[in-house]
């Protein structure tokens, strides 16, 4: 098996689904992102969104969510190469984020990534930085929230 086979580098995989409810969209927006368009269903009509909808950032933290509880072994990907099975570490960050439509609140919105590169971190020797593109899609099949990922990974 190669890094690129237990990757999966150029495969999209579905994370999983998510219902933002009303109740949950305030919870968060009171904690992290307190807007009246994500507070108040009532001011939100008035809103320039017009109706109450999920934080970006509430979107992108289910992805995320999604994202660690699928990892590779939930996928049924069991590394079958030499040496040890490769640990994922931490993020070293994420780039080119949009938000390309609000998520209103009852909207169920379906999370993927697909890896696309890996490369050796010439400062670390055995780590690698995976790189993935980060999507949602609202139940019309319109893109909700991309960007692009990274996670350390060491092998060998």
């Amino acid at each position: 098996m190669t890094l690129d086979e237990f990757f999966r580098i150029g495969v999209t995989v579905t994370l999983g689904s998510h219902r933002f409810e009303p109740e949950a969209i305030k919870a968060f927006a009171r904690k992290y992102d307190p807007q009246i368009f994500h507070l108040d269903e009532e001011a939100a009509k008035n809103s320039v969104f017009g109706g109450l909808c999920a934080s970006g950032w509430h979107t992108a933290a289910t992805w995320m969510k999604l994202n660690v509880e699928t990892g590779v072994e939930a996928e049924g990907i069991s590394w079958a190469g030499a040496g040890p099975a490769p640990e994922f570490g931490p993020s070293p960050g994420f780039k080119n984020l949009k938000w390309l439509k609000p998520v209103y609140a009852g909207e169920t919105v379906t999370f993927t990534r697909t890896a696309l590169a890996h490369r050796p971190i010439a400062s670390r020797p055995g780590w690698r930085v995976l790189t993935l593109r980060s999507e949602a899609f609202d139940s019309t099949g319109d893109k909700v929230i991309e960007f692009e990922s990274a996670v350390l990974v060491k092998v060998g």
